[in-house]
């Protein structure tokens, strides 16, 4: 079957990736059969926020991409390699920051957001990294010539910050790079955390994907409900309810009958959360076997990340050579 195009996506390695991910990977699961697909471990970027965290960057990387294999990316449709394993993003990179005027970063929205959100927190991230990440981005995206970029609606300025980058340097050198189109996530509702705001390591109200059955049962027992609702016999209000949101992705056969019942007053919180738990260990516990398999096979990963790495290597020089003529002569 013909590919649609090229897509090139990826993840920060920060940490255990959660439910709220979940969205992202199944997306990436559907577009390996459509498109030419290359998904990185975004490590560099990882130092743009966590750089004092770099120890832990490696270790994060295998976790990660034994998430992405449980949830269903195959290696042998899909190029998966880290960032730092292939130099020429840092090439493409610089050479992007000697044309590329300094109002285009600052305008950025995510940029101010950023800065005040981690200065609150006590952090520092005035940095030329920081500023430059988006440029950063749009090496590894025009690298592979992507032609699309599947994001949420939050992350299109990056997007049209690439194509405008993209369209700058064909203008001023050669045609090298398209521009790419911004894919949307497919819609699901999004998952708050288990105290209804949003679901962040960070803030410590995650599930993890593959969670093991203790940690979906001791999180959906925190999660929570109708503040209104005083005893189980009350009538509820199941729009305001964080497990009523869950129910929805993970127990959907379900949803009307216990929205109906929850309106009425006769079923519970306490018996509504089991049959959360239940619904979710269905889910994640096939996730969760596929992990451990992965995780027990001794040198595994490291053996996809460099077959992915040579793979988009080979593809990343082509593109530099083009570069470089266009550039250079």
């Amino acid at each position: 079957m013909s590919k649609k195009g090229i897509i090139l996506s990826g993840m920060r390695p920060t940490g255990r990736l959660h439910l709220g991910h979940q969205n992202v990977l199944n997306n990436w699961v559907e577009l390996q059969d459509e498109y030419q697909c290359f998904f990185f471990i975004a490590n560099w970027h990882a130092l743009t926020t966590g750089w004092e965290e770099a120890k832990f960057i490696r270790q994060n990387t295998l976790e990660m991409v034994a998430d992405w294999l449980a949830s269903g990316l195959d290696p042998e449709k899909s190029v998966i390699f880290a960032q730092s394993d292939v130099i020429e993003h840092a090439e493409l990179h610089l050479i992007f920051s000697m044309i590329t005027p300094l109002s285009w970063l600052e305008r950025v929205p995510t940029y101010k957001d950023q800065i005040q959100k981690f200065g609150a927190m006590g952090k520092d991230i005035n940095t030329y990294g920081f500023l430059g990440y988006p440029l950063l981005q749009a090496a590894d995206i025009l690298m592979y010539k992507a032609t699309a970029v599947p994001v949420g609606e939050d992350q299109f300025p990056h997007v049209e910050l690439t194509r405008e980058v993209a369209r700058r340097f064909n203008n001023l050198f050669k045609p090298v790079f398209p521009e790419p189109q911004a894919v949307v996530h497919k819609k699901i509702a999004t998952l708050p955390g288990v105290d209804g705001a949003k679901m962040s390591k960070s803030y410590g109200n995650v599930i993890s994907i593959g969670a093991d059955p203790d940690e979906i049962k001791k999180n959906v027992n925190l999660m929570v409900t109708d503040p209104a609702r005083i005893r189980k016999t009350d009538p509820g209000h199941p729009e305001v309810c964080v497990v009523h949101k869950f129910h929805g992705v993970y127990n959907a056969p379900q949803l009307s009958e216990l929205e109906a019942q929850c309106r009425a007053g006769s079923i519970g919180c306490v018996a509504c959360k089991k049959q959360l738990a239940i619904a979710l260990e269905q889910a994640q516990g096939p996730i969760r076997e596929r992990r451990n398999e992965i995780l027990s096979k001794k040198g595994y990963l490291e053996e996809i990340l460099q077959d992915g790495a040579a793979r988009a290597r080979a593809v990343a020089r082509k593109t530099m050579e083009e570069v470089r003529e266009a550039v250079f002569g």
